[in-house]
C-alpha cells in the first residue's frame, strides 16, 4: 500500500547563479501523514510521573490533580494503558500499569494526592519505566514527567533517560514555576527522544497534559527514516528540524549518503526540516543533485518497509532577475533558525561570563524577532537585556522563557506564506 506519507521539498531560491563560486542552497522538507491516515488510531501506553513535594503545595498540586484527571478522561479504557507514579523524596506507584479500567476509580485515586517531602526524580522514572514495560510493546509509549524543583542525583536522572531512549519511551519533561533545572529536563528529553517545556503558570498544566495525550494518540507513522543521496560536489552542512520545534539534527553521513531518524509522525502535523546544502559551481542548466527517501512503517495497518521519494532539482542561470527570486516562506524560516542560533550562542556566553558580547547578540535577536512578529518573546529578551546591563545576569524565568519559546517560533502558518 502506498500514499500514507507525503513528502515535499521547497527551495529557498528557485534559481542559483551559474559561475565559479560555491553556493549555499536551503531546502525546506515537509514530511506529513496524508488525509487517508485521518481515521487511524493506535493504542497508547502512558505513565504520569508527578512531583508532589512540599513546594507543589496550593494551586500547583490542585492543577496537577485536575490535569491528570482530565488527561485520563481522554483515554480509551478498552485499548489504552495507563500508570501513575508520584514522588517527593520517595516514590509511590499510585496506579500500576492497567487497562480495562473504570476512569472514575483512577480519578478517585488522583484526587487523594497531597503535597509532602522533597524532590527525587530518578527513582520515579525507573518505576514508571517498569510499569510501561508491563504493557503491550506495540502501543505508542509516553512518559510524562512534571516537576517544580531541583532534584537530587541528576546523573541518575540522565541514566534513566538513556534507558527510556533504549526502550522507545519518549519523555515529555515539564517544569512548572522557575525553580527547576531546565538544562537537566532538556537533556533528559533529548536522550529519551522526547520534548521538554516550561509551564510558567500552574493553570496551564491542564492544557499541557491534554496536549501530550492527544499528540500520542495522533501518532500513525513509526520508524520514519530520511535518507538523502547527494551527487558529487554537493554536501549537507546542517539539518534543522523547524516544526514542531526548532532543533539541530545530528546525522550519520557515509560518503554521499546522509541518514536522519524522524521517528514517529502525527496525523495533522508535519515534520519539517531545513537542509543547508553546499553546492559546487555549475554551468547554466538544471541538475538533479539529490534524492530524498523516507522509509516508514504503519503498524496499525500492518505495513512495514514503505517508502516515499522526491528529487532535489537545482536550476543554475545567468539571468539576474531569476537569481533574485526567493521563496518568502522558506527565507522566513531561515531567518527564524538564524535568530535561534544567535540566541543560543548568547545564552552560552552569559554562562561563560562574556556579558558584553551576549548583550549585543540578544539585541540583534530582539530586533529580528520584532521583524518576524514575535512581539512577546522580543519583549522578554529586551527585559533580560536590561537585567544584563544593570546586574550582569538574567532572571531564571526569563532564561526559561527564552530557551523554550524560541524553539516554537516556526509555525505551520509560516508554510502558507505566498510564494514569489
Amino acid at each position: 500500500m502506498a500514499g500514507e506519507v507525503q513528502l515535499r521539498a521547497t527551495l529557498a531560491r528557485p534559481f542559483l547563479a551559474a559561475g565559479s563560486t560555491p553556493q549555499v542552497a536551503y531546502v525546506l522538507l515537509e514530511v506529513q501523514p496524508t488525509e487517508m491516515m485521518a481515521q487511524v488510531r493506535m493504542p497508547i501506553n502512558v505513565s504520569f510521573v508527578l512531583d508532589h513535594s512540599g513546594s507543589m503545595k496550593g494551586e500547583k498540586i490542585d492543577f496537577v490533580r485536575q490535569a491528570t484527571s482530565t488527561a485520563l478522561a481522554l483515554l480509551d479504557p478498552k485499548q489504552d494503558i495507563v500508570s501513575v507514579v508520584i514522588f517527593d523524596h520517595r516514590t509511590e506507584l499510585l496506579i500500576p500499569s492497567t487497562s480495562n479500567y473504570a476512569i472514575q476509580d483512577l480519578q478517585a485515586k488522583i484526587s487523594r494526592i497531597r503535597d509532602a517531602g522533597g524532590t527525587k526524580i530518578a527513582p520515579a522514572i525507573e518505576e514508571a519505566l517498569k510499569a510501561i514495560q508491563k504493557g503491550n510493546p506495540n502501543h505508542i509509549r509516553r512518559l510524562l514527567l512534571l516537576t517544580d524543583g531541583q532534584t537530587e542525583q541528576e546523573s541518575k536522572c540522565l541514566l534513566q533517560a538513556d534507558e527510556a531512549g533504549k526502550l522507545g519511551v519518549p519523555i515529555t519533561a515539564l517544569g512548572v514555576g522557575d525553580d527547576w533545572n531546565e538544562d537537566l529536563l532538556i537533556e533528559m528529553a533529548n536522550r529519551a527522544g522526547g520534548t521538554a517545556d516550561f509551564i510558567s503558570r500552574p493553570d496551564q498544566i491542564v492544557d499541557y497534559f491534554q496536549n501530550t495525550v492527544q499528540r500520542a494518540q495522533a501518532v500513525v507513522i513509526q520508524k520514519a527514516q530520511l535518507l538523502l543521496r547527494l551527487v558529487k560536489g554537493v554536501t549537507l552542512r546542517t539539518a534543522w528540524q523547524v516544526i514542531p520545534l526548532i532543533e539541530n539534527q545530528n546525522f550519520a553521513a557515509a560518503e554521499r549518503e546522509v541518514s536522519l531518524n524522524l521517528g514517529e509522525l502525527e496525523k495533522g502535523q508535519s515534520r519539517t526540516l531545513l537542509l543547508e546544502l553546499l553546492v559546487e559551481p555549475r554551468a547554466v542548466g538544471q541538475y538533479r543533485v539529490g534524492q530524498l527517501d523516507v522509509a516508514y512503517a504503519v503498524p496499525a495497518l500492518n505495513l512495514s518497509d514503505q517508502k516515499v521519494s522526491t528529487d532535489v532539482i537545482l536550476t543554475f542561470t545567468a539571468d539576474a532577475a531569476q537569481i533574485k527570486q526567493v521563496a518568502p516562506s522558506v527565507m522566513n524560516i531561515v531567518e527564524k533558525v538564524s535568530a535561534f542560533k544567535l540566541q543560543t550562542r548568547a545564552l552560552q556566553e552569559i554562562q561563560e561570563g562574556n556579558i558584553e558580547s551576549a548583550t549585543q547578540k540578544l539585541k540583534s535577536v530582539a530586533t529580528r524577532l520584532l521583524d518576524q512578529g514575535e512581539t512577546d518573546l522580543a519583549q522578554t529578551i529586551q527585559l533580560e537585556i536590561a537585567n544584563l546591563e544593570k546586574g550582569g545576569q538574567i532572571s531564571s524565568e526569563g532564561q526559561k522563557t527564552m530557551k523554550f519559546a524560541a524553539r516554537k517560533t516556526v509555525r505551520l502558518s509560516d508554510l502558507d506564506a505566498p510564494q514569489s
